[in-house]
C-alpha cells in the first residue's frame, strides 16, 4: 500500500482574491477571463489599485488547491513547490501544514520573494489573475522528492509549470519517475492561454500518454483546434487514457477508458469560479483513490465543484468535505 494517495507539483503563489468591475479590467489594461504572468513591477502597480477593495489570502497555485481538497477530503498528499523565506513564505508553509498536506518546504527557505497571485473576481463570477511568480518561476528538480513520487499513487502535474523552463523539465523529470515505478500520472491543462501559447511544452510534459487529463471544455476544444466537443474527446484520447473535462453549469463528460460518462451539474449561484476546476480535480482524485467508480467519483467533484463557485475563494472548510460525501453516499 503506497503512502500518498497523490503527490503533486505546481507553482506556490499566495492568492490574494478581489470582487472588482468590468470597468476596472478596462481602467488597468487587463485581459479579462485568463492567467497573465506580470513582473513585480506591474503587480505592485495593481497592488496600488487594488488597495481600496476589501481582499483576502489564501495559500494558492492551482496544484495547491486540488492537494488540499485531496486532503481535507480524507486523502494522504503530498506537494513539491517552492516559497522564500519570507513572511508569505511562512503564511504559506503554515497553511499547507494545517490542511494536513506534506511537502519539501519548511526550513532551509532561500531568500527572495514568494510568488503572489492577484484574483480579481467580476460580478459574472469570472477569475482574472494577474500573477508574479517570484521564486516558484525557479521550481526545479530541486524540489523534487523521489523516494515520495514513488510512494504514490498518483502523480499530479499542474498545467501552469509549461511556461517556466526548469518548472517544465521538473514535471518532466517527475513523470518520467512515477511511469519507471508504477505510479500513475495526472495532469491540469490549467488554463487556456498555456495551451495557446505552450502547446509543445505541455506536449513534452504529456510524454507518450497520460493516466488522466483534466481540463475544462474551452482548453479540450483549442487543443484539438476545434469547436466540437465530440471531435475533441477524439482528440484526448490521443494523449489521455482517461480524462475529465468539465463544462460549468452543463456538469462533465468523463472518459473511462472505455465508456463515455455524463456527470450532471448541480444548480447553484455562481459567485466566483476561482478554483472550481481545481476543487473538481482534488474531489476526483481523492474519489479514484479511495475505491470509488469514474461516474461516484465525478458525482463528488460536481458537488464540490458547484459548493465552490457558490461562495469567494478558491477552497472550502475543511468540514464542508465531508457534509459533500455525506450528501453524495447518502
Amino acid at each position: 500500500m503506497k503512502k500518498y494517495h497523490v503527490y503533486g507539483v505546481g507553482n506556490a503563489l499566495v492568492d490574494m482574491e478581489f470582487e472588482v468591475e468590468d470597468s476596472f479590467f478596462q481602467s488597468n489594461g487587463i485581459d479579462k477571463g485568463v492567467m497573465t504572468l506580470v513582473d513585480e513591477d506591474r503587480q505592485h502597480e495593481l497592488m496600488g489599485h487594488l488597495d481600496a477593495f476589501d481582499g483576502k489570502k489564501a495559500s494558492g497555485g492551482s496544484a495547491a488547491n486540488t492537494i488540499i481538497a485531496t486532503s481535507y477530503f480524507g486523502g494522504k498528499s503530498f506537494y513539491s513547490c517552492k516559497v522564500a523565506n519570507d513572511e508569505l513564505g511562512d503564511f504559506y508553509v503554515n497553511d499547507l501544514q494545517e490542511a494536513g498536506v506534506d511537502s519539501n518546504v519548511g526550513d532551509g527557505r532561500k531568500d527572495g520573494i514568494t510568488g503572489k497571485c492577484l484574483v480579481m473576481i467580476t460580478p459574472d463570477a469570472e477569475r482574472t489573475m494577474n500573477t508574479y511568480l517570484g521564486i516558484t518561476a525557479n521550481f526545479s528538480v530541486d524540489e523534487l522528492h523521489l523516494s515520495a513520487i514513488k510512494d504514490s499513487e498518483y502523480l499530479y502535474i499542474e498545467g501552469y509549470l509549461v511556461s517556466s523552463e526548469t518548472g517544465r523539465h521538473a514535471a518532466i523529470e517527475a513523470r518520467k519517475v512515477a511511469e519507471e515505478n508504477g505510479v500513475k500520472t495526472a495532469l491540469t491543462f490549467s488554463d487556456p492561454a498555456m495551451v495557446q501559447f505552450f502547446k509543445d511544452g505541455l506536449k513534452e510534459m504529456i510524454g507518450n500518454k497520460v493516466d488522466l487529463l483534466f481540463c475544462n471544455e474551452a482548453e479540450a476544444m483549442s487543443w484539438s483546434d476545434t469547436d466540437n466537443l465530440e471531435s475533441a474527446v477524439e482528440s484526448l484520447k490521443q494523449i489521455a487514457s482517461t480524462f475529465a473535462i468539465t463544462q460549468g453549469s452543463e456538469g462533465a463528460t468523463l472518459f473511462d477508458g472505455k465508456n463515455m460518462i455524463e456527470i450532471s451539474p448541480h444548480d447553484v449561484k455562481a459567485v466566483d469560479s476561482n478554483g472550481a476546476g481545481d476543487m473538481f480535480a482534488g474531489a476526483f482524485l481523492y474519489g479514484i483513490t479511495h475505491g470509488h467508480s469514474f461516474y461516484e467519483a465525478g458525482n463528488i467533484a460536481s458537488l464540490a465543484a458547484a459548493k465552490v463557485v457558490s461562495q469567494f475563494g478558491p477552497r472550502l472548510a475543511a468540514s464542508e468535505h465531508k457534509e459533500i460525501l455525506d450528501i453524495v453516499q447518502g
